[in-house]
């Protein structure tokens, strides 16, 4: 008699094996069916599964991947509801990254956090943020994991979401996890010649600890925009725009450097980061090379 088929969640992936997590949190040892090769797709951390069990000693075997809600490719997860930026004053923040990230959250549905670390190196950085990214529907949470301070709030603002925490290598992202999930992962020191930290994370884990579901991902300093992104859509992924949607004299405005532009006007006005949205037409000049190019 066959084994049932049960539903759970990939929590992480070694040398060809899979572990799901089953509604009771009971962990299963699983091995991938020949017709995903075929079918080119690969199972990521974050996918809701369906599994038949192992028996003993004996691995269980994947069945079939749910449809994704959705999906990063670096890092490789799936299902991401949540997106916790997170930031640091030290190594500097690089907001071009946090800006690219945005819009790739939001090309997925997901909602954003940012999440200022080490705060008690430099409580200024937290309200600089805020200006930084007023009107752009991101909360902002100033914390440190080394003084426990704003973990609780972070945490609660947190549940009922799969989290995934990302950002420049260096920013503490294991150690804010060993704080809020009371765990002991690898961390790692600041190498002060490049300003830049050592990896400690090599593989995604999706870590279920008191309420909160939280993927545990490697840290990078680059990411790409979607291939074939339209030049005019970037717009629509930065919300302190929606409101002069419209208002601009030509249309459609890529509220770049039009004549009549509404969202020029506003930044003008103040009531958009003028530091944003110079950041935004970088951004939207390689977005135009990219789609200039998209057939070459």
């Amino acid at each position: 008699m066959e084994a049932p088929l049960k539903t759970g969640t990939l929590v992480r992936g070694f040398g060809g094996f899979y572990v799901a997590a089953d509604d009771e949190g009971t962990e299963h040892v699983l091995r991938c069916k020949k017709k995903f090769r075929r079918m080119k797709i690969s199972p990521l951390v974050g996918d809701e599964v369906t599994f038949t069990p192992g028996e003993g000693e004996e691995h269980g075997w994947l069945e079939d991947i749910l449809p994704r809600r959705s999906e990063c490719l670096r890092p490789p997860v799936a299902n991401v509801s949540r997106l916790l930026i997170v930031v640091s004053p030290s190594p500097a923040p690089d907001l071009a990254l946090v800006d690219r990230m945005m819009v790739r959250a939001r090309q997925q549905g997901m909602a954003l956090t940012l999440v200022i670390n080490k705060c008690d190196l430099d409580e200024s950085l937290a309200d600089e943020m805020r200006s930084q990214y007023a009107g752009a529907e991101t909360p902002v949470f100033a914390v440190s994991a080394k003084e426990g301070r704003g973990l609780e709030e972070l945490k609660e603002h947190m549940r009922g979401s799969l989290c995934c925490l990302t950002g420049q290598s260096g920013v503490g992202k294991s150690t804010l996890l060993n704080a809020l999930l009371g765990l002991e992962l690898e961390t790692g020191e600041i190498s002060w010649k490049i300003q830049r930290g050592k990896n400690t994370t090599r593989h995604a884990e999706l870590l279920m600890v008191d309420g909160l579901r939280v993927l545990d991902t490697a840290g990078f300093s680059l990411l790409e925009l979607e291939a074939g992104m339209e030049p005019i859509t970037l717009k629509d992924f930065y919300p302190e725009f929606a409101e002069y949607e419209g208002e601009c004299r030509f249309a459609p405005c890529y509220h770049d450097r039009e004549p009549g532009c509404a969202v020029r006007c506003a930044c003008e006005e103040g009531k958009i980061n003028p530091e944003r949205l110079e950041r935004y037409r970088l951004l939207l000049q390689e977005v135009r090379q990219s789609w200039r190019e998209r057939y070459d």
